[in-house]
């Protein structure tokens, strides 16, 4: 396992989101980190029952935000030495992406998951995150 160090820019795996972030605190078997940028916009629906849409809670889920602090197993931490995005930026193209995939594919699933991406832009990112 990588050693990493307080004050360190990390990618962290957390709830089905990535994101780009820096090492605040070492927490025994988890770090506390600040949430610099979105690699990746958490999935949609019901994590246990992955791309189902019957007979589950379909959860909705929005992105971290800028300078949220996430609490993080180290194993889904890793290292990171590129340039930090700008938050929006990544956000934004985060979601792009996430729509991208969830449109290649017409499933009962993938048509839930984008109109719940769809309502959080909507509802949550509007004109202070996403644009």
């Amino acid at each position: 396992m990588t050693k990493f160090n307080v004050r360190e820019y990390i990618r962290a795996s957390y709830k089905s989101g990535v994101y780009i972030g820096e090492i605040i605190e070492d927490r025994d078997k988890n770090f506390l980190v600040k949430v610099l940028a979105v690699e990746k916009h958490p999935m949609q629906g019901d994590l246990h029952h992955p791309k189902q849409v019957e007979g589950v809670f379909f959860h909705e889920r929005k992105a971290l935000a800028k300078n949220e602090k996430m609490n993080v197993l180290k194993e889904a931490v890793f290292p990171y030495d590129g340039d930090i995005p700008n938050y929006r930026e990544s956000l934004s193209q985060a979601v792009e992406k996430l729509k991208e995939n969830l449109t290649m594919k017409d499933t009962a699933y993938n048509q839930k998951a984008l109109e719940t991406l769809e309502g959080i832009v909507e509802r949550y990112y509007g004109k202070s995150y996403y644009q």
